[in-house]
């Protein structure tokens, strides 16, 4: 059976690479520039330019907080925010409402 491929980044090099999707043996994946572990990201992923530091910064907090790129039912993941400030506005919503962050990370509209 054929596989498609997938994103996989590298925070500290703020590199993208598509790579066939993980199967046995194949989990760990190393950048090629700093040979550190790359994260799955996911296949709906579109990396921002290597110089935007506030959109892989953006990038960095989703990921940490177990956020992924991954196609949903109707062909691409939900909501993901774009800005520090988004985040931000999320971040304090969850401190707030005692909402878990990455569930909050993901709400389109804040209540």
């Amino acid at each position: 059976m054929a596989h498609g491929k997938t994103s996989f980044v590298c925070l500290p090099c703020r590199a993208s690479y598509k790579q066939p999707f993980p199967g046995v043996g194949l989990d760990e994946r190393l950048c090629p520039r700093c040979a550190q572990p790359l994260v799955h990201v996911g296949s709906a992923f579109a990396a921002p330019r290597r110089r935007d530091t506030a959109a892989w910064r953006t990038l960095s907090v989703l990921l940490h907080a177990g956020v992924r790129f991954h196609k949903s039912c109707c062909g691409g993941p939900s909501y993901r925010p774009r800005s520090l400030s988004e985040v931000r506005a999320r971040m304090t919503y969850a401190r707030r409402t005692g909402e878990p962050f990455s569930k909050a990370l993901v709400l389109r509209e804040l209540p």
